[in-house]
């Protein structure tokens, strides 16, 4: 009974991971990262690292609280929501600021005696050839770990308050960060699809999704603002 009760504990733990990986504010954060790119496989690194990041700060602050059964104060896990908040306002503002320094312009030119007009951008130069190193990797672990931060305080709470075990607990917390990396590198793969086939085949697509993402980001982390100065009393 007790090593069923224990794999449920794993299984619930690696399922709400995964779920917590799709969670809109996740997606909205790494759609802005993704866009940029035009190769699923630095697609599904980002999803990754973003995992990796959350799981960290998520495990480090479980232990914690697990380890000293104490509970996140209700105005610091606001002030990690905010923070998650104002970090989505700067990545939908940066991914918006970038298409709009794009220069779009309209070619013509003539093949076969015809003649062509369509729009392209030097988004990447005018050779298209560009290096972007690991940075856009390790800024999504960053966005992961303060998301790992404002996740950290309602899923404490259900561990402590639901295991049997600070065992348990731990384990449950293992398979969560499992869970949500591979929930991240699904939804990251996933996501990063349109914008890679787009990027080289459909200029003027791929710009509608670049500031979809941004926009969606902007919203989202506008909204969590909202909310959370309610909740903190800052608008009232």
């Amino acid at each position: 009974m007790e090593t069923t009760h224990f794999a449920l504990v794993l299984v619930l733990g690696f399922v709400s991971g995964m779920r917590h990986a799709l969670d809109p504010d996740h997606v909205a954060a790494v759609s802005t990262i993704v866009a940029e790119h035009r190769d699923l496989w630095r697609s599904s690194r980002i999803g990754a690292f973003w995992g990796v990041g959350h799981t960290v700060t998520l495990a480090a602050t479980g232990v914690i609280v697990l380890a000293f059964k104490l509970v996140i104060p209700d105005r610091l896990a606001v002030g990690f929501e905010l923070a998650v908040g104002a970090m989505l306002v700067i990545l939908g503002g940066q991914i918006l600021w970038r298409v709009a320094r794009d220069r779009l312009h309209i070619h013509a030119h003539e093949h076969g005696g015809e003649r062509h007009i369509h729009l392209h951008s030097h988004r990447h130069g005018p050779d298209h050839h560009h290096a972007h190193g690991r940075r856009y990797e390790y800024r999504s672990l960053v966005v992961g770990m303060i998301h790992g931060l404002a996740g950290s305080a309602p899923l404490t709470v259900l561990v402590l308050s639901s295991m049997r075990s600070l065992a348990q607990g731990l384990f449950y917390l293992v398979m969560f960060g499992i869970g949500s990396i591979a929930g991240m590198v699904l939804i990251s793969t996933l996501i990063g699809s349109p914008f890679a086939y787009t990027a080289s085949r459909f200029e003027r697509a791929n710009h509608v999704l670049r500031v979809l993402a941004g926009l969606a980001s902007l919203g989202f982390g506008l909204a969590i603002i909202y909310e959370m100065g309610f909740r903190s009393g800052l608008w009232s």
